[in-house]
């Protein structure tokens, strides 16, 4: 044992000696290939493409995952996948990025250093965070640990994804490479653990000797982390201590990513505005109701099941009062009373779709109905309407699945306040909205919520929601034939 001891730390002190960074041996680092296009300028580029085009994919959410090595970034980026279920997420690794090693330089591999920023081909990098932010896929090369060489036949195929993790020590480093990311984690963990797992993963899954390990450790890695790793902490969003073990910590990430994903952008430049949380179930039945094939009982059903939801959300808005109940186990529930004074408007008739689900969850609640006659964008007229004398003490939930132009919709919400009605005391629930809808309503009455399942892309030449699912009444009560 005692002479073991002595061969690590004359390993340890041997490492103090002279050694060449991430650099070429020629001391020239080799230039992109011709077809990368500049970062500064993709990225440029790609922003006035996603404004200029309106079916461009929706922004994907980058996360940049760094800290020291085997200080557990993959364990964190694992945990943030797990807990993100419901959305595609798509983890990208700085170290496919390692550039392959010439011959010469495979002869003194033991003199390269491997954490040094030059080791990563940093432009590859950008391109490949650039093309999947823009929607692309990207074929990431796989780097052999063990020869220090990429594979020349072989990628990994990575898609387009709601969320972009990319790990690595140095993804800070560069600023390129910062301003792509919409959230940067730093993983803090203890020098020691980090070195008693480094020795576990290299002789374990990379073939290295204990010795060897020790050596890189003192002559490369730390003097790395020191000098590159430790400073670009400060770049950071957020800072978890003791990695993967911080389950607090991630949970609240996790929180905070669902919470971004949710947001479309209309939801940032109005806050009256609410679209319920996607999950891969909501996206499937809007694919089902959106599918112009799918049956008449089909598309009532699954309409039904979206209705409800957004009916659930919409009075999730209502206000509420405390309230204090015994169990029958005798003891004290405190919890809340639901709003009593309420009533649905439904605009006829797709809006009589949604009466039964309101009614489902509120037991009683009286309805009342407003009927506009639509011609085009501009002709709008109030045939019919009949409402509870009373409306004037209720909250109003506003039932249309589909919000277009928003000309009806606002004509309805000018008679509610008419008839006494609070702005703020109207709920306009509705399946999908357009963006020019959205405008129209919120703009004319800020201080009302919308709340909808999906918002489209644009309004056609003809005023049709673009993609769309047709006229929904006709659809659901069957007068499409």
């Amino acid at each position: 044992m005692p002479e073991e001891t002595n061969s690590i730390d004359y390993v340890m002190e041997k490492a103090s000696g002279p050694h060449f960074s991430g650099l070429r041996l020629d001391g020239l680092l080799s230039s992109p290939p011709s077809s990368t296009a500049s970062p500064s300028h993709c990225s440029a580029s790609a922003s006035s493409s996603a404004l200029s085009d309106s079916n461009a994919p929706k922004q994907p959410f980058v996360i940049g995952v760094s800290g020291g090595t085997a200080s557990g970034k993959t364990t964190v980026c694992d945990m943030i996948i797990q807990q993100l279920h419901d959305h595609r997420v798509v983890l990208v690794n700085q170290d496919s990025f390692y550039r392959g090693l010439t011959p010469e330089e495979s002869k003194r591999v033991h003199e390269y250093n491997f954490d040094h920023p030059d080791a990563f081909d940093t432009e590859q990098l950008l391109d490949c965070i650039q093309k999947l932010r823009g929607g692309q896929s990207y074929q990431v090369p796989i780097y052999d640990f063990k020869n220090h060489r990429r594979s020349s036949e072989s990628f990994r195929q990575v898609n387009a994804s709601d969320v972009i993790i990319l790990e690595g020590i140095l993804v800070f480093h560069d600023q390129r490479v910062r301003n792509l990311m919409n959230m940067k984690i730093f993983v803090d963990t203890d020098a020691d653990v980090r070195l008693a797992r480094r020795i576990r993963r290299d002789t374990v899954e990379r073939g290295r000797d204990i010795n060897s390990v020790l050596e890189q450790y003192a002559k490369f890695v730390k003097p790395a982390f020191d000098d590159f790793v430790l400073p670009s902490k400060k770049y950071a969003d957020v800072i978890i201590p003791r990695g993967g073990d911080n389950h607090v910590a991630i949970d609240l990430i996790v929180q905070h990513i669902h919470t971004k994903l949710g947001q479309h952008d209309l939801c940032k430049i109005y806050p009256n505005v609410h679209v319920i949380q996607s999950t891969f179930q909501i996206r499937g039945m809007h694919t089902l109701i959106r599918d112009k094939e799918i049956s008449k009982h089909d598309f009532v059903f699954y309409s039904d099941r979206l209705i409800r939801l957004v009916v659930e959300h919409g009075l999730g808005h209502l206000p509420f009062t405390e309230k204090q109940v015994v169990t029958p186990t005798g003891s004290v529930y405190t919890g809340v009373d639901f709003c009593k004074k309420l009533c649905g408007v439904s605009i006829v008739r797709s809006g009589e779709s949604m009466e039964n689900a309101l009614r489902a969850c509120c037991k009683g609640i009286k309805i009342g109905k407003i009927l506009i006659h639509r011609d085009g964008d501009n002709g709008k007229q109030l045939i019919y309407e009949k409402l509870p004398k009373d409306i004037s003490e209720r909250h109003v939930l506003l039932l249309d699945p589909v919000l277009a132009t928003g000309n009806s919709a606002n004509q309805a919400i000018e008679l509610l306040i008419q008839k006494g009605v609070p702005e703020s005391h109207i709920i306009f629930l509705n399946l999908i909205s357009a963006p020019e809808g959205i405008h129209c309503v919120c703009k004319r009455f800020p201080s009302l919520k919308i709340v909808t399942s999906e918002i489209d892309v644009a309004l056609n030449e003809e005023f049709r929601v673009i993609p769309g699912m047709g006229e929904f009444g006709d659809r659901y009560f069957g007068t499409d034939d």
